[in-house]
């Protein structure tokens, strides 16, 4: 048993370190979707080289945090309770690793649209899409940091509202491309890099479903509504 008011503290300490290495994370994780989109969007080839460096730095946070989380379990020995909020700390850094792939993926297929003449106003649909996903990643992280259980079945439940905005901007891709088959590669790169976005999102859904797994420590039952009619639309 973890009763020794020494070892609560080092755990404590210990944990709050961890923790400071996530919000980090996150930032590094919100300004390189939004770089990478503004990369796309203003055609700054650049941006989007600067995005692809800097994935290395998110990649090594969370080996770190999940360096850190291994020797707290170690040395610290940990009751259930603060058991799994070291497990939700790694589940989180998780979520974010793969984020910044997203980001990291999204940037390189702009270098290669940003060589190309633009495809209508796709590029700025893009971009506020990307924004919308980084205010539900930053607000999952906020319910995260502040164990706000209802904050994250907000973000949660805005999922929808992600999938909806995919699906728009599908849609604009596909006209694009039925008008004008020249833009059809540039437009498979436009799906590709909304769907990279649209799964940021569901990685925020991720994180936010781990909060409210660390504050109830229960998983939410129901399933996640959905709002992504492109399947439909398809034929798949």
């Amino acid at each position: 048993m973890q009763s020794d008011p020494h070892i609560l503290r080092a755990f404590d300490r210990d944990l709050e370190a961890v923790q400071a290495l996530v919000l980090r994370m996150g930032t590094l994780v919100e300004e390189a979707l939004l770089s990478a989109a503004r990369g796309l969007r203003d055609r700054d080839i650049a941006l989007a080289q600067q995005v692809r460096q800097g994935d290395a730095a998110v990649d090594a946070l969370e080996e770190q945090i999940n360096q850190e989380c291994a020797r707290v379990i170690a040395l610290r020995a940990p009751t259930a309770s603060d058991l799994r909020t070291v497990l939700t700390v790694m589940k989180v850094a998780s979520n974010l690793e793969r984020c910044g792939d997203y980001a990291k993926n999204l940037a390189k297929r702009s270098t290669v649209l940003n060589q190309s003449p633009p495809i209508g106003d796709s590029a700025a649909s893009v971009y506020r899409m990307a924004t919308a996903v980084q205010q539900q990643l930053k607000d999952a992280l906020d319910a995260y940091l502040r164990r706000d259980a209802e904050l994250a079945a907000a973000v949660r439940l805005r999922d929808q509202e992600i999938d909806q905005i995919y699906s728009a901007l599908f849609r604009e891709i596909l006209t694009h491309m039925m008008e004008d088959p020249r833009h059809i590669t540039g437009c498979m790169h436009l799906h590709f890099i909304a769907k990279n976005i649209e799964r940021v999102g569901d990685h925020a859904t991720g994180i936010a479903e781990q909060v409210i797994y660390l504050v109830t420590g229960t998983l939410p039952a129901d399933q996640r509504p959905k709002g992504d009619t492109t399947a439909f639309e398809t034929g798949a």
